[in-house]
This record gives C-alpha cells, structure tokens and sequence, in this order.
C-alpha cells in the first residue's frame, strides 16, 4: 500500500529484496501475505486486514531477489517466475572495480587518481584471492582497506598498488590457488563444482587398505551428502563389473577395504556431478596410472558407464580456467551451455565431450609408463 501511494501509480514496479530472509516469529508469518500478494487469481482483490480496504494489485510488477532457494517455502517459489542470475567472471569483476569501485572508494578516502593507482593486476588478485564471492561487495571493502592505509601516510604519496605490494596493505592472501600437482598420483582426480559463490575445483582421493589389516568396505568421508555418496557408490560397482573390459585389478576390491575422501572436510558436499571424478579416481587408483594434471572433469555417471549431464557449466569452466586447468571433460548432453561461456575462456580451455567413462579414462589417465607431469 505504501509503495503504491509512493509511485502514484496503479502499476509500479515493486522490488522484494532478499525474499529468502522472509521468516515467522511471534508477530506473524509474512509469507501468508506474500501468496496473496503474488498469486494472480487472488491479487486483484487483495484486502488490507490493517486499512480494511481492497486493493487491485493486478498491475503491479513484483520483482524478488533471493541468495538461496531452499528457505523459500514451496508454495510462494510455485508463483513466481525464476530467473538464475550467474555470478561475475574474473575480468568483470576487474572491469567493475577498475571503472566503478575504485573511483568511489578513492572519493571517500580523500583521494584522486593522482595520489594513488592501483594497477590490473592487483585487482584481478584482489579477485581471486583476497575475495570469493559472486558479487563484488567484499572486493570493495578490499579496495577501501588498500586505500585508507594508502591515505595514512600522505608522505609516500603518490604511490602504485601492484600485484607484488598487495600484501603491505591486505596481509597474506585468505584464498591461494589449489594447485595442480595434487593430481600427479594415482588415486587423485580434479573435479568442477558449483558452490554459492561460482564455480569451485575440487579434488577426489581414493585409496586401498593393506590386505592385512583386515580392512573392507567403503569408507566416504569429506562430509558428502547423500546423492554424493550414491555417486561413489555407483562408480565402485561399475568398475567391479566392466573391470575386466577396462583392464583393470578389480580382484583387489575383495579384500582391500576402500577409502574415498574429498578435501576441505569442513564444508558440505552434494550433488550427482562428481560421479565422473570419482570413477576415475578408482580406476586411477586400481590401475597405478596417475592422472593428467591439466585435466579437470564434471558428470553424473550411471550404472552401465554413460556420462550424465549436469548444470552450473559456465561457473565450473571459469573455476577451471581460473585453476589453470587446459583440458575439462564435459558430459556431451551439456554441449548447448558452451554458448553460456565466454568466448575469451572457451579458447582457453580444450574441451572434450564425453558419453562413456571409457571415454574418460583414455583422456584423462597418463598412458603406461609415461614420466609424471606436475603444473
């Protein structure tokens, strides 16, 4: 109501920043209302329980914003229409920072151009290492702390922000680049995920107990959700019975109980696309090949070997781009949301669509024999 009489108009738009925060307690619950407010057959003769008055809302565009959608109830999402909003790429975020933050954040400090420069460089480490996120808020922050600082001692004024002083002002890097060689032994795959703030690398180890300690089973840790867990399941019966056809010791699965883990314990995981990743993990590990360091892959496996296709593929070639990976092993399904990456990062990257893990492990595993590479 009060928005409307703000716009003087019968058909404003109406913005519901963060939606996903909406909660009850003891005042009420205002998802109630919201249903009623956003439901086309109800909202022309919406009525105002406070004013007493009917309103025809009809006309009205409402425009909801959200970080998240599991804590939006179920039926308010059914009425609303979902757009999914990716978040920046490296070189936006730069480009953001360089024309838009910088200026402001060089205005509140007291500053001008003139006084201090921060270069590209920095900014794109301010990126990718000092920040992780989807937007650029704490990216600002960041560019702030360096010029407050800088705006402390006007005596070494004017100065440059570079890629090699950044740490004078920030300190150590919160998040440094996994690195490559993690991948040059065998039993160690690099996978793509998706996380809330883009797309993410991460690594699946796998391992076999001695014979004599009595250990079998599978043990799955790194805090994996139950799909996850399905996925190494999955990938464990597959190799037990097309072993032989892969050439692969699938006999050291009867007594040698197996371990797969995925780093970074502390953080949740979940979903069916690192199925790929942990098949190949295995049959690394069974078959003593390490694999390709410059190799990053993504997909849901099924029973039979078919690669599965899965979402989130721009975040997840970007994440790949940005770890330095060359080679991303796609489920071919997935080959239209190529065009949703950027041509810049698709020249990058050599791209392989893949539908059987067969496929896979020719790419990925390092032929007999062949000398380790690390990056």
């Amino acid at each position: 109501m009060r928005a409307i009489k703000e716009a003087g108009s019968m058909n404003p738009v109406v913005l519901l920043d963060e939606v996903d925060k909406v909660g009850s307690d003891y005042r009420g619950d205002p998802t109630a209302a919201l249903l009623e407010v956003l439901d086309p057959a109800q909202n022309h003769t919406f009525r105002d329980h406070y004013l007493e008055v009917e309103l025809d809302l009809s006309d009205v565009l409402f425009l909801a914003t959200a970080n998240v959608l599991d804590s939006i109830p179920g039926p308010l999402l059914d009425r609303m229409e979902l757009v999914r909003l990716d978040g920046y790429t490296e070189d936006e975020k730069v480009t953001i920072a360089r024309d838009h933050l910088l200026a402001r954040q060089l205005e509140r400090a007291g500053l001008t151009t003139d006084d201090v420069t921060v270069t590209d460089e920095a900014l794109r480490r301010l990126a990718a290492e000092y920040t992780r996120e989807a937007g650029v808020r704490d990216l600002e922050r960041s560019i702030a702390r360096v010029l407050r600082k800088a705006a402390v001692d006007e005596s070494k004024l004017p100065l440059t922000v570079n890629d090699a002083n950044l740490p004078d002002f920030l300190g150590r890097p919160r998040h440094t680049p996994e690195s490559a060689e993690r991948t040059a032994v065998p039993g160690v795959a690099t996978g793509l995920a998706v996380t809330g703030v883009g797309g993410d690398v991460l690594f699946v180890e796998a391992s076999l107990a001695d014979p004599e300690t009595g250990s079998t089973g599978v043990s799955l840790t790194g805090q994996l959700g139950d799909v996850m867990k399905e996925s190494a399941h999955i990938a464990l019966s597959y190799l037990r019975s097309h072993g032989a056809e892969l050439e692969l010791p699938v006999r050291d699965l009867k007594d040698r109980g197996v371990h797969v883990h995925v780093p970074a314990g502390a953080v949740p995981k979940d979903g069916p696309s690192a199925g790929v990743t942990m098949t190949t993990a295995l049959a690394s590990l069974l078959s003593g090949r390490p694999i390709r360091s410059d190799v990053a892959m993504t997909g849901e496996v099924s029973l039979t070997g078919r690669v599965l296709p899965i979402g989130g593929v721009k975040q997840k070639l970007l994440a790949a781009h940005r770890a330095g990976i060359t080679t991303v092993l796609l489920p071919k399904r997935n080959e239209p949301d190529l065009d949703d990456v950027p041509a810049s990062v698709r020249e990058q990257l050599e791209v392989h669509l893949v539908a059987d893990v067969r496929e896979v492990l020719d790419i990925a595993l390092q032929p007999v024999n062949a000398p380790v590479l690390s990056a």
